[in-house]
């Protein structure tokens, strides 16, 4: 064989070895059934790509025809894709309490109904109360908008959130999150492989970050944003189309490409179209500097120094269940407004 030959060998066992990959994974998280069953799909599906890469070998090592191991490769990936492409999301399923419920929202004209806020009461991860309710907001009322990270796998992965705060006093919060049944934990291999729907949840700020500071123990810090009020308006009911949209019709979450950051520059990106595409979108933990980096955070501040005053996981819990949530959690961060400590 040339050197181009084989290299071209080298080249179709690369793919045929990275989709054997893919296709494992895809049977581990997607084949019904038991444990024991999925390793057997897992073990004849092993067979072909294993006889196709021995035939690539042979044919590189001795100049031997493939015969038929790439053929039976091939074959069985038709019947993969076929089975993986019938793989469907779905709204009817046992979902797990605090993503049980969809978002729903009526705009007219200034004036926002939404349906299905979630205000729960967290006492663990296990022990908390139900309350789903409606609530109204008025747009000329929208004041502002904060960027939140919780951390909870290292400095490279977090959680993105963004809450909206208005002039009387409300303060929103919307989060896109994996739609977990009833029993399930986050995988974010999974998320690969259509495992999880997607939801966007709109909650209290002290449901949803009470629940990461005291009942998750992550690590949560908060970015004034500078936003005009125009934008404002754009974001937020960006949120609400995106909502409706999941309403509508069922999505699955990926972890690459459809996660609680990346709708968050998608949403950016109606406002400022020519935002770069970054690594820092995929590492989220790394997003606030992104974000910086871009002018929206409160200027005459280094990151370093947004960052530290941003922290809100100790003032979150040192607070008691009377305290003023929102107002503690932002105390000496730059740009709030003094009349919002107030």
């Amino acid at each position: 064989m040339g050197l181009l030959s084989n290299g071209l060998l080298i080249l179709l066992a690369s793919l045929v070895l990275g989709l054997a990959v893919w296709g494992g994974f895809a049977l581990w998280y997607q084949c019904p059934g038991s444990r024991r069953v999925r390793v057997l799909a897992i073990a004849a599906w092993s067979v072909p790509p294993l006889a196709s890469l021995a035939a690539l070998a042979g044919a590189a090592a001795a100049d031997t025809p493939l015969r038929w191991g790439p053929v039976a490769f091939v074959l069985a990936l038709v019947l993969l894709l076929s089975w993986w492409r019938g793989i469907r999301p779905s709204h009817e399923r046992l979902w797990a309490d605090d993503v049980a419920c969809m978002l729903a929202s009526q705009v007219r004209g200034e004036q926002v109904t939404l349906e299905q806020v979630r205000n729960f009461d967290w006492r663990s991860e296990t022990d908390y109360d139900i309350r789903w309710e409606t609530r109204h907001y008025d747009l000329a009322q929208l004041v502002s908008a904060d960027l939140i990270l919780s951390y909870w796998m290292g400095p490279a992965i977090a959680h993105t959130l963004v809450s909206f705060g208005f002039a009387d006093g409300q303060r929103l919060v919307f989060s896109l999150e994996i739609r977990r049944e009833r029993g399930e934990a986050f995988s974010a291999l999974g998320g690969f492989f259509r495992k999880f729907e997607t939801v966007i949840v709109a909650a209290d700020e002290r449901d949803i970050l009470r629940t990461r500071t005291h009942a998750r123990g992550e690590d949560v810090y908060l970015y004034r944003l500078q936003l005009r009020p125009d934008q404002l308006r754009k974001v937020f009911l960006g949120y609400l189309e995106r909502a409706a949209q999941l309403r509508q019709a069922p999505r699955f979450y990926n972890t690459l490409t459809s996660n609680c950051t990346t709708i968050v520059f998608e949403l950016a990106r109606r406002l400022s179209p020519g935002l770069p595409l970054d690594y820092r979108l995929l590492l989220s933990g790394y997003f606030a500097g992104y974000v910086y980096d871009h002018g929206v955070m409160t200027p005459g501040y280094s990151f370093d120094q947004l960052r530290l005053a941003g922290r809100i996981t100790d003032r979150a819990l040192q607070g008691g269940p009377q305290d003023d949530y929102s107002r503690l959690i932002r105390a000496g961060v730059p740009g709030v407004a003094e009349a919002e400590r107030t």
